[in-house]
C-alpha cells in the first residue's frame, strides 16, 4: 500500500509556486486495450517511422490514435511539425479526451517552447493526470505539466524515434513502466558510476539541460531545484556550450539546494572526456552526489525515467531507487 498522492498544484498565478521540488500526482497505469494518443509538439515526423512505432504499440495491445496534425510540416519553418496553435490544440484535445489513457510524443526536435503557452492548462488540470512520454525538446512540456498541472510524467522514448524502434531494452523499459511500474523501481544501466560519491533523497525532475536553462524565467520554469534529484542529458551541445548552459543554471541560483544529480547521455557533444571535464568542473563543487552514464536520453539504450517521483540516488551503486511506482 502506498501513500496517497498530493493534490495537483501549479505556479505563476494559477496556484502557489513550489519552493521545493515535491512529489507530483501520479497517473494510472495502462491496461491492455487502452487507447493512447500520439502527438507531435515539436519537429516534423517521418511517416514511415511513425507507422513502425504504431505497430509496436499495437503489439503491446494498445489502441493508438494519431492526433490530426502529427504529420504536418510548417509552411515556412521546416523544423516545426505544423503551426504552433495546431500542435498545442492536438495536445490539449488528446489530454482532455476521456477515452484516452496516455499521451505519447512522436518525436522531439524543436518547437515545444513555441507552443507550450498556447496549451489550455486549465483544461488539462481539470482532465486529471495521464501517462505522458517524451524526452529531448519535450522537456519543456514535462516542466509545464509539473509546474502548471502538478502531474508526474515519464522521460522516455518517443514513438517515431530511432532508439524506440531499434533497441529492445529501450522498448521494454517503457512497456514495463506503463503496464507493470512496480517492476522498474530501480533504474540505471551497468555503465553508471559515481562522478561525485554519496547518497541523496529527493524528487526526480529534469531532462534536456539546454531546455531547462531556456525555461528559466518563464511561467513554467521552476523557481528552484531545491530538494530535487536532477536528471540531465543533451545532444549536439559542444563542451563549451554545455559549460555556458550549466553556468547559467549555477549563476541563476537554480541549482541551490539540489539534492543529487543523475547524468544520462551526451551524444554528439564532443569527446566524452571533454564533456566529463565540464561536468566535473561545473557540478563537482555542489557538494551533492552525481552519477554519470545512467543510460537515459539520446543514448542507444534509453531507460524510461519517471519525473515527479520521490526516491534515493546512490552514486556508488549507480542506481536511482524509486519510493513508489511511477504509475498507480
Amino acid at each position: 500500500m502506498t501513500a496517497p498522492d498530493p493534490a495537483p498544484t501549479g505556479g505563476h498565478g494559477e496556484a502557489a509556486a513550489r519552493p521545493h521540488v515535491g512529489p507530483l500526482t501520479r497517473p494510472e497505469r495502462l491496461r491492455p486495450g487502452a487507447r493512447v494518443a500520439v502527438v507531435a509538439p515539436s519537429g516534423p515526423v517521418p511517416e514511415e517511422r511513425l507507422r513502425a512505432g504504431l505497430d509496436v504499440l499495437r503489439g503491446w495491445d494498445l489502441d493508438p490514435v494519431v492526433a490530426p496534425h502529427v504529420l504536418d510540416t510548417h509552411p515556412t519553418l521546416g523544423h516545426l511539425a505544423g503551426a504552433d496553435r495546431d500542435r498545442a490544440r492536438d495536445l490539449t484535445e488528446a489530454w482532455c479526451d476521456p477515452t484516452v489513457s496516455a499521451v505519447l510524443c512522436a518525436r522531439g526536435g524543436f518547437g515545444a517552447q513555441r507552443m507550450v503557452d498556447l496549451v489550455d492548462w486549465r483544461a488539462i488540470r481539470e482532465a486529471g493526470p495521464k501517462a505522458f512520454v517524451g524526452y529531448s525538446d519535450v522537456t519543456a512540456l514535462h516542466e509545464a505539466l509539473a509546474v502548471r498541472a502538478g502531474f508526474a510524467t515519464l522521460h522516455g522514448p518517443m514513438v517515431a524515434a530511432g532508439t524506440f524502434l531499434s533497441d529492445p531494452r529501450t522498448r521494454e523499459s517503457l512497456r514495463a513502466t506503463l503496464f507493470e511500474p512496480e517492476s522498474v523501481l530501480t533504474l540505471g544501466l551497468e555503465t553508471a558510476r559515481a562522478l561525485v560519491p554519496g547518497r541523496a533523497r529527493g524528487v526526480t525532475f529534469g531532462g534536456c539541460v539546454s531546455l531547462l536553462a531556456a525555461d528559466l524565467g518563464t511561467r513554467h520554469g521552476r523557481p528552484s531545484a531545491r530538494g530535487g534529484l536532477l536528471l540531465l542529458e543533451d545532444v549536439g551541445e559542444e563542451p563549451y556550450r554545455l559549460d555556458r548552459i550549466l553556468t547559467q543554471l549555477l549563476r541563476s541560483g537554480h541549482l541551490d539546494g539540489v539534492a543529487g544529480i543523475g547524468l544520462g547521455s551526451w551524444v554528439e557533444c564532443g569527446p566524452y572526456e571533454e564533456v566529463r571535464a565540464v561536468l566535473v568542473d561545473r557540478l563537482g563543487d555542489l557538494g551533492v552526489p552525481v552519477v554519470e552514464e545512467m543510460g537515459f536520453g539520446h543514448s542507444e539504450t534509453a531507460l524510461t525515467m519517471p519525473l515527479g517521483i520521490s526516491g534515493t540516488l546512490d552514486a556508488e551503486r549507480g542506481i536511482l531507487t524509486l519510493d513508489v511506482p511511477a504509475l498507480r
